[in-house]
């Protein structure tokens, strides 16, 4: 491992803005801040919003920005990823954003009943091959039912057809409240100005490659009995998901 990686982790473990939770420890000793995040991290009783696999934290940035009387969350697992986001924020002085380093498969153990408002999954990995794997599967939206309000928001940015299509199907299977589904954000003409004008640097280059921008935006109720859809969707025909690419170009918030 790096020299430049290992300084990235020190400042994440020292970061304030940070918590670090991986699945050894809260297998073996639980987490102190479940159900306490209002009280004893954000130290106000505003909405709790979460970005799933944030990488570098953009969007959650972003979103923080713009909604400074909400809280916002990034998770991801990638502590160099998450050392970009946490270093930004805490430069701003931002006290209404953090970040939390964990496995996303173990994140109904880390919030409480009803802790949470919101979610964003923003460009997740398509997870083509194996739907268990999908952050929009019913394993995980069985998952999430565990700590979101009943009627909790979700939304989905995705260059992914394949994604996209498969959460419309997961949606009129289970009958969740659909409030939004297109297939190009960027030529809906009542697009909220807050979805196009934070684009973080995949989404830009997905643009820039003239693949459009697909957004979903539903509501999880706590009752009911999730099922999966059984139809086949065609696999992207590109590769919509790759290996993390060092850039200069700046983020659009």
């Amino acid at each position: 491992m790096g020299k430049g990686k290992l300084a990235k982790f020190a400042d994440v473990a020292a970061n304030p803005l940070v918590v670090e939770c991986p699945f050894w420890q809260l297998q073996k000793e639980g987490f102190q801040l479940r159900g306490r995040w209002h009280e004893d991290f954000f130290h106000n009783g505003n909405s709790i919003v979460l970005e799933l696999g944030c990488g570098r934290g953009e969007y959650t940035l972003g979103l923080a920005r713009r909604f400074p009387d909400m809280n916002f969350i990034g998770v991801d697992i990638k502590g160099a990823r998450l050392w970009h986001g946490a270093q930004e924020a805490q430069k701003e002085g931002m006290t209404n954003v953090g970040f939390l380093r964990t496995n996303i498969e173990c994140i109904d153990g880390l919030f409480g009943e009803n802790e949470v408002n919101e979610l964003w999954l923003t460009f997740s990995d398509p997870q083509m091959k194996k739907a268990t794997k999908r952050l929009t599967s019913t394993f995980f939206l069985e998952r999430y039912r565990r700590f979101l309000v009943d009627g909790g928001v979700i939304n989905v940015k995705t260059d992914s057809n394949f994604l996209a299509t498969y959460t419309k199907y997961v949606t009129e299977k289970n009958r969740l409240p659909l409030e939004c589904f297109t297939e190009d954000l960027y030529a809906a003409k009542d697009a909220d100005e807050a979805l196009t004008s934070i684009q973080t640097y995949y989404e830009q280059m997905w643009l820039e490659r003239g693949i459009p921008i697909k957004y979903i935006k539903f509501r999880l109720p706590k009752e009911g009995k999730l099922e999966e859809p059984e139809i086949e969707i065609p696999v992207d025909g590109y590769r919509s998901y790759g290996h993390e690419v060092v850039s200069t170009k700046k983020t659009r918030t």
